[in-house]
């Protein structure tokens, strides 16, 4: 989906319909991001130098709010919702609260047969570890109660298969073999038979005396030798999975099905005891399941039930089962909408909300913190070679790239990730030593995600049918900028835009097409206020509008194409032909101001990928541009502050400068 992004700070959410910022005019602003970190400072040669934490906690980088919260959490026991965009670290801090927590107090919890009430199992707890002997202890007595009958049934059964042999041999001496044979038969169905009925009737003797003695305790929480607190992530989880479940028995009656007890099975809420659950997008869970959440971290223990009431399962519930963890719930801001407002409001009231930072500072210090991510990853994966300092560097400008902020780094390191996992396999397949900008700029196009691979399909394909044009003059057609993708994966696109002002008057406003969203529509009718403001008289009952949006099948969405609408539209109504090697990018308020918007770079890239010579950007937006000096050389980046900059370096207005004029007075 083409969307235009909403402002700088406003996040698209397909294919924004904007440009990005910076002129060659101003290398020193455009080029700041690029020349700045040339030398870091950096005191290392390579990662290999670099000193990786040992704790999880001192690898969380650029979420220092957030680390501050888990360490309070884990000394108080408090919950935490997290709130931010994928790959900022919050499974991580998981991870890491559960490395705080002491191990101690950890218990084994067992399932013991109820002799009282056979549907409702007794639940005990013991020390970690101790678990095991007790229940290995139970299933040698029991063992041990039956072992005579074991030897008695073999006994029976050896007798049972002789004894037709000897009547045989019998009979066919007393008789004949005829009569033998007979007697034979009659003697080995009636030992079949005889040790059948006995192999059933122990079997429910043992059931029986099971149930009176007890039948051995089942372990549903093992934490044998386990060195830290346990860490349950339940993201995704069903109920039977989450809140424990009871398994069905097809032979429930008759004496012949399993004991309760041993059909219990513990959920991640009582194997995260006295350590960390973590839920991701919890607002996946089904409502009721929220519900069952929330009252096991109220209680601080739930009983463990079947979860099909169509199964023998549901007629099982337990004594409560302890399930004393701390939640750490996680999710975007759609989370907030759509979670148990009662489950948020424990969370609130009985813990800490945390909303994750996107980007921090470009400083020294943090670029080093990027290093020692890159070490970090190195380390984790334990199969790519380490790399050189300029190879950091190469990842710390595609960091600040990221950002899609102005002197920021992003901290969406999942994506980081990817370009240095790649980046060491391209080396590691030329059996290299250490990996080099060379191996990371090769991984940045093999890693490229999907959206900037649909946007290079895109972008072929409308250059081989001419629907982008980059020469000549044309009257009411222009070249906007956008970005399909979010968050840090921004990919720009070329959105070409026609205007056609025909005879009428009738319609009351202009009228746009080409799958706009709510938020396109809305900078149509703020474009539309210019429009009027400047040229009402002349429009007022005598023509009508048209906006197209050329080929945008999958949508557009955002305002940052309202510098490019107002352009088009004030090309068509004059007859001024616009620059076809131009492009531009920019929300526009109702007062003629270009505001920033989002996504700057990409935009700035998918010009310079298409053959544009110029692209006009919104001057704030003019340091969020992060291009290496090549890139840089390739295009004019111009900043602008209002539509009338815009207007005077887009037009031709050779024979029509009187117009500019009456523009520049009002806009």
């Amino acid at each position: 989906m083409a969307t235009a992004s909403k402002t700088a700070k406003g996040k698209p959410k397909a294919a924004t319909a904007s440009g990005r910022a910076a002129k060659k005019t101003a290398p020193e602003d455009a080029g700041t991001a690029a020349k700045q970190q040339k030398h870091d400072g950096f005191t290392f040669s390579t990662t290999k130098e670099i000193e990786v934490p040992t704790r999880i906690i001192d690898q969380v980088v650029g979420q220092e709010g957030a680390v501050n919260i888990i360490r309070k959490a884990s000394k108080q026991r408090r919950h935490v919702l997290l709130i931010g965009e994928p790959g900022t670290g919050k499974s991580m801090l998981g991870l890491a609260l559960a490395e705080l927590l002491p191990k101690e107090k950890l218990v084994d919890i067992l399932a013991f047969a109820n002799p009282n009430d056979e549907n409702q199992p007794l639940i005990r707890t013991v020390k970690a570890g101790e678990g095991r002997e007790i229940s290995l202890r139970a299933r040698l007595e029991s063992v041990g109660l039956f072992k005579n009958q074991n030897i008695l049934m073999l006994v029976i059964a050896i007798i049972a298969m002789l004894i037709p042999w000897w009547i045989f041999s019998k009979y066919t001496s007393d008789y004949n073999s005829t009569v033998g044979a007979i007697m034979f038969v009659a003697f080995f169905l009636g030992g079949l038979f005889f040790l059948a009925a006995f192999i059933t009737s122990a079997s429910l003797n043992k059931k029986a005396g099971g149930q009176a003695k007890g039948s051995p305790p089942k372990m549903i929480v093992d934490n044998f030798n386990r060195t830290e607190a346990p860490f349950y992530d339940a993201t995704g989880a069903h109920a039977g999975a989450l809140l424990g479940d009871v398994l069905h028995d097809p032979f429930q009656s008759g004496g012949l099905g399993t004991p309760a007890n041993e059909r219990v099975v513990a959920g991640m809420i009582h194997k995260a005891h006295m350590g960390v659950l973590f839920v991701d997008e919890i607002a996946t869970l089904q409502p009721h399941t929220q519900q069952e959440l929330l009252t096991a971290l109220q209680e601080g223990k739930y009983a463990i039930t079947g979860q099909s009431e169509r199964s023998a399962g549901a007629m099982v519930r337990t004594e409560p089962v302890p399930c004393n963890f701390i939640l750490i719930a996680a999710g975007n801001i759609e989370t907030i909408k759509e979670m148990h407002p009662a489950l948020r409001s424990r969370i609130r009231g009985y813990g800490y909300e945390v909303y994750m930072q996107e980007t921090m500072p470009d400083t020294p210090e943090n670029r080093m913190k990027i290093a020692r991510f890159v070490a970090q990853e190195i380390t984790k994966d334990g199969k790519i070679p380490h790399f050189t300092k300029e190879a950091v560097e190469a990842i710390i400008e595609e960091a600040r790239k990221r950002a899609n902020r102005k002197q920021r780094l992003t901290l969406r390191f999942r994506e980081l990730g990817g370009i240095v996992r790649a980046a060491g396999d391209l080396a590691r397949e030329e059996n290299a030593d250490l990996v080099t900008p060379k191996h990371v700029e090769r991984a940045k196009i093999i890693a490229r995600s999907l959206e900037q691979q649909i946007a290079d399909k895109y972008i072929e394909q409308k250059r081989e049918y001419n629907v982008i044009v980059t020469t000549g003059k044309k009257v009411g057609r222009v070249n906007g900028l956008a970005v399909m993708g979010s968050g840090s994966t921004y990919s720009g696109i070329i959105l070409p835009i026609e205007s056609q002002v025909t005879p009428g008057g009738k319609e009351s406003q202009i009228i746009a097409t080409g799958k706009l969203g709510d938020i396109a529509k809305e900078a149509v009718t703020n474009v539309s206020a210019i429009i009027k403001k400047i040229f009402g008289e002349d429009l007022q009952g005598k023509h009508d509008i048209y906006i197209q949006f050329l080929q945008t099948y999958e949508g557009v969405e955002g305002d940052s194409a309202s510098i490019a609408v107002a352009t088009t539209i004030i090309s068509a109504l004059n007859d001024v032909p616009i620059k076809q090697n131009y492009a531009m990018t920019g929300s526009l308020s109702v007062r003629g101001e270009v505001l920033p918007v989002g996504g700057v770079t990409a935009k700035v890239e998918a010009a310079i990928e298409a053959g544009i010579e110029h692209v006009i950007v919104p001057r704030a937006n003019l340091k969020d541009i992060v291009l290496n000096e090549e890139k840089l050389k390739q295009i004019n980046i111009i900043p602008v502050e209002r539509i009338s900059e815009v207007l005077a370096e887009a037009l031709d207005w050779k024979g029509k400068e009187e117009i500019l004029v009456r523009i520049k007075k009002l806009g």
